[in-house]
């Protein structure tokens, strides 16, 4: 398996998820929008109870998830969930997420990280050969074609030029969207972007 070069993250991001490494996140803040479809590539991802948020706000700005939640999270959850998730635009605490399937588990914050460092030890020491092929093998029942990651990553570019888009983004800009305010009250604030 190797790059192609094409120019999206979304590629990237499934090459992560169908390559020979083993990746395991360690979630102990907010992952919203490519940071949530970064570590959904990873092959498991543990997280803090205390601190830990997820979400995909996209919607809320008339967009679609561009890297690959839309196949990860309907393989993962469900289609039901998959759409509240994704439509809704909420934020997500450890233990919802876990509910959900976002995650592996949630943690107390004092014990995640012996707990992801214990796992990885206990799986590097196992033959490599065997952890690839078991991967590759559910990689082959659970993983969407690569053509499904260019298509989410092809529709998000054309829904970030509609006008509607761009009149939301804006008006988050001027609302604060780059501050640490509007990151820490995101579902509210796209609430309140209709113009």
């Amino acid at each position: 398996m190797k790059l192609t070069g094409e120019p999206s993250l979304a590629t990237v991001f499934r090459y992560l998820s169908a390559s020979r490494l083993l990746t395991i996140a360690q979630i102990e803040g907010r992952v919203r929008g490519v940071g949530s479809q970064f570590v959904l590539a990873c092959d498991m991802r543990f997280a803090a109870r205390e601190s830990a948020i997820f979400g995909q706000p996209e919607a809320g700005f008339g967009l679609i998830p561009g890297t690959g939640a839309a196949q990860h999270l309907t393989r993962l959850m469900g289609r039901g969930q998959a759409i509240e998730v994704l439509l809704g635009a909420e934020d997500y605490d450890a233990q919802m997420a876990e509910r959900y399937g976002w995650i592996n588990r949630a943690f107390p914050a004092a014990e995640l990280g012996d707990f992801v460092q214990s796992l990885a030890h206990r799986i590097a020491s196992f033959p490599a050969f065997g952890l690839y092929v078991i991967k590759e093998r559910v990689n082959a029942v659970t993983l969407a074609p690569a053509d499904d990651f260019r298509r989410d990553s092809s529709l998000f570019l054309d829904c970030v030029r509609k006008p509607e888009a761009q009149n939301r983004i804006r008006a988050a800009m001027k609302r604060g969207f780059q501050t640490r305010g509007a990151e820490m009250a995101l579902p509210r604030m796209l609430d309140d972007l209709a113009v």
